[in-house]
């Protein structure tokens, strides 16, 4: 990444995102204004990294397929920060500098059903990179989730951020317990 534009983009999205959708934010004061964080929710919709991106002023790399890297999306991609993912392979370059981000204080954005829902599941099994990254570099993780329909001038999109906490235990219970969490939030159970 030889440029990071998220932070002039971010404003300029922002504005129009709640225009045109308008979002309800619950619980946005949950996201630490400083700090390593992992933010980790569930995924229906290409536009879910700019729902939690109005969500704080802080720069999010999103860790975001390769397959979005093709052509002039490269361009972008790289411009706002993501980190690529291959999920066929070991991807040591994005963990490595991912870890990097976090160990540096920054702020990581991950879905871990690893794709959009397409399903009728509430969520798709989660992978487990976000509760590892959160063990290895002593970060919190974020949970959230994003409920409701994108709805062009209309209300209905709702963004419900839980409240920050550190990985106990294994990483089979420790991904299990984010999954439990973000459930929680669709739900609308309080954090």
């Amino acid at each position: 990444m030889s440029c990071n534009l998220y932070p002039v983009l971010r404003p300029i999205f922002t504005v129009l995102f709640k225009v045109l959708y308008r979002p309800k934010i619950v619980n946005k004061e949950y996201i630490p204004k400083k700090g390593s964080i992992i933010l980790a929710g569930n995924h229906r919709h290409a536009f879910d990294p700019l729902s939690i991106g109005i969500c704080t002023k802080r720069t999010i790399h999103f860790l975001a397929k390769k397959e979005l890297y093709r052509g002039i999306n490269f361009i972008f991609f790289d411009l706002v920060g993501t980190l690529p993912v291959d999920k066929h392979n070991k991807n040591k370059n994005t963990i490595g500098a991912a870890e990097k981000m976090l160990d540096d204080g920054g702020v990581i954005g991950i879905f871990p059903e690893g794709t959009r829902n397409h399903t009728n599941e509430v969520l798709l099994p989660f992978k487990k990179g976000a509760v590892r990254f959160a063990k290895n570099t002593n970060s919190f993780i974020v949970p959230f989730a994003i409920t409701g329909d994108y709805r062009l001038f209309r209300k209905g999109l709702t963004i419900t951020i839980g409240k920050p906490y550190k990985v106990n235990g294994d990483i089979d219970t420790a991904n299990e317990d984010l999954r439990n969490k973000i459930l929680g939030l669709i739900g609308g159970e309080k954090e």
